[in-house]
């Protein structure tokens, strides 16, 4: 059976299993038959279901009682596939080894889907104090250095049509006005690296290049700082690695 969008038909249980696996991408531990079903919204036999055969395939595991459902390995080795596939992931890899030790504090190198950022790799800090950060791990664009980098390579008109008006606030020190954030945007472009300051995560700092392999810019990379640690002299050191990190990065992935 298939239902209809505007850019052609869909199977309906093509599209049911693929916004299973996101529910549990996005939501950690185990959850009950009801409470993906209260998320989902599909009658609750076809959800038991297509449930069951996503175990069955390992998409989709369950808990000692069989009773609670959460993601499986099997999205692990196609989440892992994608990135060790990935052409930029590759042809950056020396450059975020040679910031990480530059900085000695995390880096990320992400991506731009819709209007959130995914991480694609990250270098650890030494440190004991710092962020706590994955591979996959999803963050909204306009509270993220990495996500204000890659916005401000789109024009402000675009940038409109991909952001509401108001925006979701992480902290209290998250722009959410969408005019105030294309104003921003703007010294984004003069200055040529981005800054969040705890906008996303209290205590963090974070300021993030746009790779310019490609107009608008999809990749980015960012150093995040824990604001204890963070002077102006630092601030300012951190911002010259990232701009010599962009311009290297932007020799290596040319060709791309």
């Amino acid at each position: 059976m298939a239902t209809a969008d505007a850019g052609g038909a869909q199977v309906k249980s093509a599209v049911r299993t693929v916004e299973l696996l996101e529910y549990f991408a996005g939501r950690a531990g185990m959850h009950s038959l009801a409470a993906v079903q209260e998320a989902v919204g599909y009658p609750k036999s076809s959800l038991y279901m297509l449930l069951r055969t996503l175990v069955e395939l390992g998409w989709v595991e369950t808990d000692a009682t069989g009773t609670r459902y959460g993601i499986g390995v099997r999205a692990l080795l196609v989440g892992t596939a994608y990135v060790d596939g990935d052409e930029v992931v590759a042809a950056s890899r020396t450059v975020l080894d040679r910031l990480a030790d530059a900085t000695a504090e995390t880096i990320h190198l992400a991506r731009l889907d819709g209007t959130d950022v995914v991480h694609l790799a990250v270098r650890r800090s030494p440190h004991h104090l710092r962020p706590s950060t994955r591979v996959g791990r999803r963050l909204p664009a306009h509270s993220t250095a990495l996500g204000k980098a890659l916005l401000a390579t789109h024009d402000d008109a675009r940038v409109r049509e991909l952001l509401p008006e108001v925006l979701p606030a992480p902290t209290g020190h998250t722009v959410t006005d969408r005019e105030e954030l294309i104003g921003e945007l703007r010294v984004i472009r003069e200055r040529g690296f981005a800054v969040d300051r705890e906008e996303n995560t209290p205590g963090l700092c974070c300021f993030g290049v746009a790779i310019p392999y490609r107009t608008p810019a999809r990749d980015a990379v960012s150093c995040s700082v824990p604001v204890a640690r963070l002077t102006p002299d630092r601030e300012r050191a951190i911002g010259d690695a990232l701009l010599d990190a962009r311009d290297r990065l932007a020799l290596m992935t040319r060709r791309l």
